[in-house]
């Protein structure tokens, strides 16, 4: 009967030290498999005077306030297919030409971009004038085509705090002023934390 429970200590000891093997090697890998341990965002944008580029920056400083995410912005005509493809959410950002997206932006999400599908989207636009509701129909173009693709669209609405976002974010020209520049920051924190809530897991 001793040496029974002998047995039994030592065999549950052998099978303790696997599982913590075991664990170890899951932990591993799961943290290759999600960049070392961070969530990736992309940030896709164009801009020919500097405004949307100044956003875009904003908002991947946004996505960086949340815990284990990192960030990229590029360039709509330098886009990093791995980086996008590894990433659990995409946000797009283009200035207001004619009531509508650049043809840039447009062209890259006609052109069949790889990478898209199943993954959290946002958006974001820049202005030349406050009114007449140019950069809501700049949002709504990308978001068309991001819906194509498969994604799903968030911004955090008027349920996640102030500065209040609806389609996205929006900006007068550069974001000097304070609101625009929350605005910016509010669009990558509410990406970031509704990412890391669909897909980081438990």
């Amino acid at each position: 009967m001793d040496l029974d429970g002998e047995l039994s200590v030592h065999g549950r000891s052998i099978l303790e030290r696997h599982c913590v093997l075991l664990m170890c090697h899951v932990s591993a890998t799961t943290k290759i498999l999600c960049g070392g341990g961070h969530m990736k965002i992309a940030v896709i944008y164009h801009s020919e005077t500097g405004n949307t580029r100044q956003m875009a920056e904003l908002v991947g400083e946004g996505c960086r306030k949340v815990e284990g995410v990192e960030a990229r912005c590029m360039e709509v005509g330098e886009v990093d297919d791995d980086y996008v493809t590894e990433s659990s959410a995409v946000i797009f950002g283009s200035p207001t030409y004619m009531g509508t997206c650049s043809w840039q932006l447009k062209k890259y999400l006609d052109s069949q971009p790889t990478g898209l599908a199943d993954k959290l989207g946002g958006v974001f636009a820049s202005q030349n004038w406050p009114g007449g509701g140019g950069g809501s129909f700049v949002e709504m173009t990308m978001i068309a085509a991001m819906l194509v693709h498969g994604m799903l669209i968030y911004s955090g609405g008027t349920v996640s705090g102030q500065p209040y976002l609806h389609f996205g974010a929006v900006s007068r020209k550069a974001p000097d002023e304070q609101l625009y520049r929350e605005r910016c920051l509010k669009l990558g924190q509410n990406i970031a934390t509704k990412a890391r809530e669909l897909f980081a897991g438990p």
